[in-house]
């Protein structure tokens, strides 16, 4: 039986499937709002909520680099939290919060 939180992860994955392209492809980021992204990362408190999850700052979210593989993973993990913690952003808040994630942290191409 799945986990309601795997349930919402593989729903929001789902949802962002587009057009077909390469897995690690981050041209889903391309023209996200940078700056609207790191506003909503600081109006959401995330550094925050994974400080108390995974302890430290936070950062500790972005070792386990086995988890998020691709640009469509990471859109996908922003929207779970987005779903589960019902922030109610909107596709592209989503998106420019992924972006800044993927410019700062992840870097896929």
């Amino acid at each position: 039986m799945m986990t309601r939180t795997a349930m919402l992860l593989a729903a929001a994955m789902l949802a962002c499937a587009g057009p077909a392209r390469p897995a690690d492809d981050a041209t889903i980021f391309k023209g996200a709002d940078i700056d609207l992204g790191r506003k909503l990362l600081k109006e959401h408190r995330c550094a925050e909520c994974h400080a108390k999850k995974f302890g430290g700052n936070g950062s500790d979210v972005y070792r386990p680099m086995e988890k998020v593989k691709t640009a469509g993973q990471l859109r996908g993990m922003v929207e779970a939290c987005n779903t589960e913690l019902n922030f109610g952003m909107f596709p592209e808040e989503v998106t420019a919060v992924a972006a800044v994630l993927n410019k700062d942290h992840y870097k896929f191409k």
